[in-house]
């Protein structure tokens, strides 16, 4: 770890006061009138809110969850501008390959906890030290304890610059490897993209086109007919064996992208709101989840919650709330359009690094092969039966597997 840079070991802690006036606000929240809505046809269902709140005053240990979370090794360092907070953890065996990995939104980099020991010390699993990995990961810029943020500017593609920094620069690495969903796929891709030189290769479980949120995509591949208004590959680019995959993809854009359109445009209004209340913020996020996924996982709290627990919504929520980052994580969005990406080439593959894509059931959108092929150096491709978005917490099995697979052969 270079000198040059004053990283520090950091311990995550809220003090009993932020804890008390927490639990306050909750004890006192104040429920919407609702009706008609058992499915969840208008939103979040206020009966399951009232049951979480209840769960959050009356049984949910912060400080148990809170030690857990120090028993990993936590640093934060001033990087870029960026009030960084980044986990370290140094691999078994004689060579562990340094491996960059992501969370996205709503996620902290908490749910990514279940893959990291399987990563790192694959013998206490039945693996071998031969595909042991260095593993960092980073809390977002504005997001958890990647604060306070108190510059514009910052989203996917400038974390990939700040995270190229801390892995070169910072930790010493000549090269590395990187996997991520969600926004962290797109993270990922980055490096693979603009950072070929430094890139080992990429594993991405949410293959996306970089200009998604543009109006124009200077990244779509030749011969691959788009939808006009989805802005997603058409519906003929999908084979048979890829059945209810475009479905997919306009299911989210028209039913489940409100949220997006909000943090794309206004997301200072909406941080008005959960800054305030520690209930708002944890209904903003749990819809989200709920209805990602559905489809595979069935419709009920109770197979939702063999996904998600209440501790992890909860903690989610917590961690969100009380580093008043619901409005920073939420400019995120906005600053991908109004601060937008341009390629540092145009070459194509777009992702010119050996590339790992894993297609998950309860994917919110999952594009065609025909795109996917000539996007990435594509390397590894695997279409599961389980798991979705949120694969490193919902499927930690499924995954460590197809990293550990992957760059096997990158070694």
């Amino acid at each position: 770890m270079s000198t040059k840079y004053n990283v520090q070991p950091f311990t995550i802690h809220f003090s009993d006061e932020e804890l008390a006036d927490m639990m306050n606000r909750l004890r006192h929240t104040r429920y919407p009138d609702d009706f008609g809505n058992d499915d969840w046809r208008y939103g979040y269902n206020t009966e399951y809110h009232r049951k979480l709140v209840d769960y959050w005053v009356n049984e949910y240990d912060w400080r148990s969850v809170e030690a857990r979370m120090n028993e990993l090794p936590n640093f934060k360092v001033d990087l870029m501008g960026v009030p960084l907070h980044f986990i370290h953890v140094k691999g078994t065996g004689k060579n562990p390959m340094p491996l960059l990995l992501h969370h996205g939104w709503p996620w902290t980099f908490w749910d990514v906890r279940k893959v990291i020991e399987p990563l790192t010390n694959p013998e206490k699993f039945g693996g071998s030290a031969d595909d042991a990995f260095d593993v960092v990961l980073i809390s977002l810029p504005g997001y958890g304890f990647s604060s306070p943020l108190k510059e514009t500017g910052w989203n996917w593609w400038h974390t990939a610059d700040l995270e190229n920094t801390l892995m070169k620069d910072v930790l010493g690495y000549e090269k590395y490897a990187t996997a991520g969903g969600d926004w962290g796929a797109l993270i990922a891709q980055q490096h693979g993209h603009k950072y070929e030189a430094d890139v080992i290769g990429v594993y991405t479980h949410f293959p996306a086109q970089m200009s998604h949120y543009l109006p124009t995509h200077p990244d779509q591949p030749a011969g691959v007919a788009f939808d006009p208004q989805l802005g997603l590959p058409a519906a003929g680019e999908y084979t048979a064996e890829e059945a209810g995959w475009f479905e997919r993809g306009k299911l989210f854009v028209e039913n489940e992208s409100g949220y997006g359109e909000i943090q794309l445009t206004k997301p200072q209004t909406l941080a008005a709101l959960v800054a305030d209340s520690p209930a708002a913020q944890l209904a903003w996020i749990t819809e989200k989840r709920y209805f990602w996924g559905l489809a595979e996982r069935g419709t009920g709290t109770e197979a939702f919650e063999k996904v998600w627990p209440k501790e992890d919504l909860i903690t989610t929520a917590l961690i969100y709330y009380l580093t008043n980052t619901g409005g920073t994580s939420s400019r995120y969005y906005w600053e991908c359009r109004g601060n937008p990406w341009t390629p540092s080439h145009d070459r194509f593959p777009v992702v010119g690094v050996p590339t790992a894509v894993s297609i998950y059931p309860g994917e919110i959108y999952k594009p065609p092969m025909t795109w996917t092929s000539k996007y990435f150096n594509l390397q590894q491709y695997r279409v599961h039966n389980d798991g979705g978005h949120f694969a490193p917490l919902e499927v930690p099995d499924i995954y460590v597997d197809d990293v550990r697979t992957f760059f096997r052969t990158l070694r």
